[in-house]
């Protein structure tokens, strides 16, 4: 029982980081009705603007409570604001000009922009992995199991605590923002109909680009929790959890944020389980089986609704 919790700990915590960027691509083809394949890149882009700050500031471990918490929450900021500017801009270039085109063209477009994020950081910042110390230590030992062949601690950190409550916090904070705020009524009038959300005046492309620049926020919270919880980034990391947000923004149902964040919890809880009960090797075979089985019955996802064709 003690192991089955300390593995749930960690699924809902990896899920967490899974969750805040299937935001993102949920936010962009509820809007658009299109999968921006580069997102993936951009939590990369968000993690790698993080750890340059952290460096740049010489924040470490030694430093205060008081110190350390106000300069992770500066790095953040500054991070999201840093990956939200790489955000619009894949949407300036890869998604508004092609936006009237047939729908294949943006995709292998967003591929494209993907691959060149890809090789962008990997030009800049090498294709060697980056370590950073820990920052955040400690935590809670919840429970301990005492066998002859020695005990077993459930421990339950503070950098997971944080991942944990900042996502709920974002989640909520973005549903407000969608149902209460002018920017979610002009979004989700673009979703609904985008030349009849114009011919009432909404500005159709700067909801578009506030869209994409809200994902890439997320996205940079998500590679900055990353970054402080494995504590190691390269330049492929977008490729990996961009695929896992992807299939948990499908498997909770696309377009709808509640979806994405159960998506990405599920992902997170059977990649863990399954590496904790079977093969490693085979975490990813389980993750896309279960979303596989899932399509064929809810082919709209868990909680997806229908697409209705306009006529």
């Amino acid at each position: 029982m003690e192991y089955f919790l300390q593995q749930l700990i960690n699924g809902v915590t990896l899920g967490s980081i899974y969750g805040l960027i299937a935001i993102g691509y949920t936010m962009v083809y509820g809007i658009i009705g299109m999968i921006n394949f580069a997102h993936g890149d951009i939590f990369m882009i968000g993690a790698f603007i993080s750890l340059i700050l952290i460096i740049l500031i010489g924040l470490t471990a030694s430093a205060s409570i008081a110190v350390l918490m106000l300069a992770l929450i500066l790095v953040l900021v500054l991070a999201m604001a840093l990956t939200a500017m790489y955000g619009w801009t894949v949407e300036r270039l890869a998604y508004r000009p092609l936006r009237t085109s047939f729908r294949l063209a943006p995709l292998i477009t967003a591929i494209g922009m993907s691959i060149v994020l890809q090789n962008y950081v990997q030009i800049v910042q090498g294709a060697r992995v980056k370590p950073l110390q820990p920052l955040i230590s400690g935590g809670y030992t919840l429970t301990t199991l005492h066998t002859d062949q020695g005990s077993f601690a459930v421990n339950l950190s503070y950098i997971q605590i944080i991942i944990v409550v900042t996502t709920i916090v974002l989640m909520t904070a973005f549903s407000l923002i969608i149902a209460k705020t002018s920017l979610g009524r002009s979004q989700r009038a673009c979703e609904q109909d985008r030349r009849m959300a114009a011919l009432i005046g909404v500005n159709v492309d700067r909801t578009i680009s506030l869209t994409f620049v809200m994902g890439a926020a997320l996205a940079a919270v998500a590679g900055m929790m990353y970054l402080l919880y494995y504590g190691v980034i390269d330049f492929y990391i977008g490729f990996v959890a961009g695929v896992k947000a992807f299939t948990a923004a499908v498997l909770g149902g696309i377009g709808s944020l509640p979806g994405a964040m159960l998506g990405g919890l599920l992902i997170g809880l059977i990649e863990t389980f399954w590496s904790a009960y079977f093969s490693i090797e085979y975490k990813d075979v389980a993750a896309f089986s279960i979303l596989a089985i899932v399509l064929i019955f809810m082919p709209s996802g868990i909680l997806g609704r229908p697409e209705v064709e306009k006529v």
